[in-house]
């Protein structure tokens, strides 16, 4: 499937800062970039490095007064989606390296607090049929609302709540993942079917020796998912993070199919 991307974004700032921008879709196996193109407003410095698990670039920048971005991309998305509900846990101590830092509570997601329920709710399953019975369960007992989390909503604010945006639903699913010993991580997507159309967070499972894709809120058409980079959570994939205050003026997230 290819799918075509435009992103456009306006912000302004009371003085000079330093930004980071993660927006554009990854060049990796499974999503050939055909076509890209980015224009940046006037800025003091331009450096391109690296994001998390070297998955994507982000931008460095030092804006002033104004940031206005224009991007535009199209995605051939080539990933085959494996059966990952029949594939097993990997053992703790089999696991790679650079997977073992989503075993761990993070920022938004203390895992440890969710233990007894995960062993409660979800006792007898295992491997991908564990994580299959955990995402069903966050899509059945959560109501996607706009406006009732922020920032500062963390997995347990959520599961409390029982409602919010797609980081919220990816918080607590990531959270359970991780108690039940599995490896979870969250990714930023561009994707069809996202309503209303924006940046969309999904979850990444380690399972059977590989991550695999997975959308807590059932939005994500198969098959359609850009990845743009990944994270232990919300703090490490945000397609803007500035250090100084911002107030943004305008976003547009557009994704459409194409041939």
């Amino acid at each position: 499937m290819r799918v075509r991307i435009h992103t456009e974004l306006d912000y302004r700032f009371a003085e000079p800062t330093d930004i980071l921008l993660q927006l554009e879709a990854a060049i990796e196996p499974g999503q050939y970039v055909e076509h890209a193109w980015i224009d940046l407003s006037d800025g003091n410095n331009f450096a391109r490095v690296p994001a998390q698990d070297g998955i994507g670039d982000r931008l460095w920048l030092r804006v002033e007064q104004r940031l206005v971005v224009d991007y535009r991309a199209t995605v051939a998305i080539t990933r085959t989606p494996a059966d990952w509900r029949a594939l097993p846990r990997v053992a703790p101590h089999c696991l790679p390296a650079d997977v073992v830092q989503y075993l761990m509570g993070s920022r938004y997601c203390a895992s440890d607090q969710f233990d007894s329920f995960v062993e409660a709710e979800f006792a007898g399953r295992e491997g991908g049929a564990l994580v299959a019975a955990i995402r069903d369960w966050v899509e059945a007992h959560f109501t996607y609302v706009r406006g009732v989390s922020d920032a500062d909503t963390t997995a347990i604010d959520s599961f409390v709540r029982r409602q919010g945006v797609c980081r919220d639903y990816s918080h607590v699913m990531i959270a359970l993942v991780r108690a039940a010993g599995i490896p979870a991580r969250m990714a930023s997507v561009y994707a069809l079917g996202v309503k209303p159309q924006d940046f969309h967070a999904v979850v990444e499972v380690f399972l059977g020796g590989g991550w695999h894709l997975i959308d807590p809120t059932g939005m994500a058409v198969q098959g359609s998912i850009a990845r743009i980079g990944v994270g232990r959570d919300a703090a490490d994939i945000a397609f803007m993070t500035s250090f100084g205050t911002a107030t943004l003026n305008r976003l547009s997230v557009q994704v459409e199919q194409v041939g």
